[in-house]
């Protein structure tokens, strides 16, 4: 991954409370997993998206930075989180929202 490609990663990050990195985008999600992301994370607060569709460099940058396999891809407060199974599980335990607040 280029110097570059990391140094947004880190803005995008660190500079919005909720950011997913998924296929498509909060009004046409592409896969079913990046739409119960922001499903389970609109009601938030606003989230900051990028669609790894449309940058084969970004799709694969995002993995290798998080050394997570798969999209979508959730950083909360500046913490990766995980994929939408994860977002799933914390919103069942009632422990999504005080991550988000935290």
């Amino acid at each position: 991954m280029s110097p570059e490609l990391k140094a947004r990663f880190d803005a995008e990050i660190q500079n919005n409370k909720i950011v997913i990195y998924m296929k498509g985008n909060t009004l046409f999600p592409s896969c079913g997993f990046s739409a119960r992301a922001v499903d389970l994370l609109k009601p938030f607060g606003p989230l900051f998206t990028v669609d790894v569709l449309k940058d084969p460099a970004v799709r694969d940058g995002i993995k290798a930075y998080s050394k997570w396999p798969t999209i979508p891809q959730v950083y909360i407060n500046g913490k990766f989180v995980g994929g939408s199974d994860i977002v799933a599980e914390l919103a069942e335990r009632g422990e999504l929202e005080a991550l988000v607040k935290g």
